[in-house]
């Protein structure tokens, strides 16, 4: 079984910087990718990438919006995922959630293949 739980949110001032932590717990040696999305308050809102790892080839990608602020990096000892937070800005505000795709390919014992942790809340004031 696969768990990820997250932490690290708060309440900061535009401007300011939070680092989030997930850590993974589980088999997951099989092939993954490992990222951060988040979803903003309010009715609608849907649920956005923000920075992922491709863990094939070590490579990792950013939302446009985040790019230059936020820094994905991965403790393979830790088994810990972290999203530095730099330069926050109100539009920011949202519930961050860790997750973990496994390629469709690692069997069944990985289904659904797809895993979030229950998220860390981060709030940016003006």
């Amino acid at each position: 079984q696969i768990h990820l739980v997250e932490s690290g949110g708060g309440s900061v001032q535009a401007g300011g910087s939070l680092t989030l932590s997930c850590a993974v717990s589980g088999d997951t040696k099989c092939r993954h990718d490992i990222m951060w999305d988040r979803q903003a308050p309010g009715k609608g809102k849907e649920r956005e990438f923000v920075a992922g790892i491709d863990l094939s080839d070590n490579t990792t990608t950013y939302a446009d919006f985040v790019k230059g602020r936020f820094t994905i990096s991965q403790d393979h000892a830790k088994n810990t995922l972290y999203l530095q937070m730099n330069s926050l800005k109100p539009e920011d505000t949202a519930m961050y959630y860790c997750k973990i795709e496994f390629s469709s390919t690692c069997g069944a014992q990985y289904d659904p293949f797809n895993y979030w942790g229950p998220g860390t809340q981060v709030t940016v004031s003006s």
